[in-house]
């Protein structure tokens, strides 16, 4: 009879205990603005033990739903270590929602506790008597609480809740299939849908998260999550870096590029996670003041397609940017565009403005017309599914079958796969533009338009056109104090794509709108063009 190795479960309770154990020298440091307040990796596992006691005084004593209103900070990660550790659901909820979406995940998950930053109570204070589950709040921090007072709900000072609790907790035996965590789309149609990870989904993307192919993350790292604790779990980033013994920097409230900036310099991480739009900020801010950011070997990006040209432009003070790719449902990183060994020229750039190769443990395919698979050849082009442990298989309580193909998600991503596995996205299944039968890649348009000099953004949407069906609208934003016209830009993108491909519509504005999680928010843009919003300009 063949021996077989241990069949020992894989949860977030040993990340935390490997981290505590192991590790427990190791910082997390949260920035004031001015400085940082910093906990070591034994004292948050303490905490989060105190957290999980306190928790189970409050009556969460199965998976019940405890939600967090907060940035990210120390407070923040003894939570994400607590509730799932506990046997109960992490559910962060998302600070930059309208209201209304806020009010209909919070009754949809059925929170029980929601612990708010106190700096955050004025945007919690409005919706609270409509979270019809919640029975506890429990509060981080200074900040006026009479606000809370009306919704008649029992409110809880963080802090006295942990000094009242033992310093150890009985952690349970967890099925590593049941539910961690759980967090929202961002519900650009419809009702945000619910995606759960499971205690093996979170332990596995950590791992593939450390490894080489992704960000390779080791004790001698120190990784600051840009991106919100409240967008798919910060990208995994804290679980993984508890997992390889890193050092934590959370920025708190402080993701503009002024304070991120003064943050680097002082903390020095090594790896930083954050969306396009974070990052092109940092860099003018950087540029204009000659700040430096050399501390960091890897800046790992995504959220949107990234420009050429910001890679570019952090290479050029020896910082390099790695383009990332993921969604809520593959919670989040599938692929990292790392590029081939000993590629040069051309070749390298083709793959770092791709959306690179998929990780260890998951499978991905393009498919076509009549769910026909495709080549991996580079050429073809289709809908991107993704299958494996990370990847979601249904949205919690919603049916939505036409998401989920034979055990494959779909993606709503369109692009295509090479010989050599490289996925490289022209665009979102409901942006891609269809002039006259063929074809424009609106992301691929922004790419060549954000490599303008004089260009800080720039979002392309297809617009109705009697003649074509669709047409390319250009919508973009100058740097300041630059002056740049409609023909100048279409002479730019010359040579770059084909001429039947130039926008002939074109609009100046101050800012592109963005979605909750930093995205381009397109159809804001197609609504104001729809209601005479946009002062369109034609040229060419």
């Amino acid at each position: 009879m063949w021996s077989t190795m241990q069949d020992f479960p894989l949860t977030i309770t040993t990340i935390m205990r490997y981290g505590a154990d192991v590790f427990g020298d190791a910082q997390v440091s949260t920035w004031t603005g001015d400085g940082a307040r910093r906990r070591t990796y034994a004292e948050v596992g303490e905490r989060a033990a105190r957290l999980a006691g306190a928790l189970r005084g409050l009556g969460v004593d199965g998976d019940q739903r405890v939600a967090t209103f907060m940035w990210n900070n120390t407070e923040h990660l003894e939570a994400y270590l607590a509730v799932p550790s506990m046997g109960a659901v992490l559910h962060t909820l998302n600070l930059r929602l309208f209201p209304d979406q806020l009010v209909y995940i919070a009754n949809h998950a059925e929170d029980q506790v929601v612990i708010v930053d106190g700096s955050l109570i004025p945007l919690l204070a409005p919706v609270l008597p409509q979270l019809k589950t919640v029975r506890h709040v429990v509060v981080v921090g200074a900040g006026d609480r009479t606000p809370l007072d009306a919704a008649g709900k029992e409110l809880h000072d963080y802090e006295e809740l942990l000094a009242a609790a033992p310093a150890t907790f009985e952690w349970p035996e967890i099925d590593e299939r049941s539910a961690a965590a759980m967090c929202y789309t961002s519900g650009t149609t419809g009702n945000p849908k619910g995606v759960v990870y499971s205690h093996r989904s979170a332990y596995l993307h950590s791992m593939a998260t450390c490894t080489g192919n992704a960000i390779g993350l080791s004790a001698s790292d120190v990784v600051l999550p840009v991106v919100p604790m409240f967008h798919a779990n910060a990208w995994g980033l804290p679980y993984a870096a508890i997992m390889a013994g890193a050092a934590l920097v959370m920025p708190d409230r402080f993701m503009q590029a002024e304070p991120l900036v003064r943050l680097i310099e002082t903390e020095r991480p090594t790896v930083a996670g954050a969306v396009p739009t974070i990052w092109a900020d940092v860099l003018r801010h950087a540029k204009e003041h000659g700040s430096d950011l050399g501390s960091l070997r890897l800046v790992p990006c995504g959220g949107s397609a990234v420009p050429a040209a910001l890679m570019r432009g952090f290479d050029e003070i020896g910082v390099r940017i790695v383009q990332a790719w993921g969604m809520t449902e593959t919670s989040p990183v599938a692929s990292v565009a790392h590029p081939p060994a000993g590629a040069e020229g051309e070749e390298e750039w083709d793959a770092r403005i791709s959306q690179g190769r998929v990780l260890a443990g998951l499978e991905m395919r393009i498919v076509g017309d009549g769910d026909v698979v495709l080549a991996n050849d580079g050429e073809a082009v289709g809908e991107v599914e993704i299958r494996g442990p990370w990847i979601t298989g249904s949205y919690y309580l919603d049916e939505d079958p036409g998401k989920f193909h034979d055990g494959w998600l779909r993606t709503g991503d369109v692009g295509t796969l090479s010989a050599g596995g490289f996925l490289t996205l022209t665009d979102r299944a409901k942006d891609v533009i269809k002039s006259g039968g063929e074809w424009i890649s609106s992301v691929e348009l922004e790419n060549h338009l954000m490599a303008h000099p004089d260009v800080v953004e720039a979002a392309v949407v297809g617009v109705p056109d009697d003649r074509w069906q669709e047409r390319p609208l250009a919508s973009v934003v100058v740097r300041d104090g630059a002056s740049v016209t409609a023909a100048q830009l279409r002479e730019f993108l010359s040579g770059r794509i084909a001429k039947w491909q130039l926008p002939e519509r074109w609009a100046f504005i101050a800012e592109v709108p963005k979605t909750s999680v930093g995205k381009f928010d397109k159809k804001v843009l197609r609504r104001r063009y729809a209601d005479g919003e946009l002062e369109v300009r034609r040229e060419g």
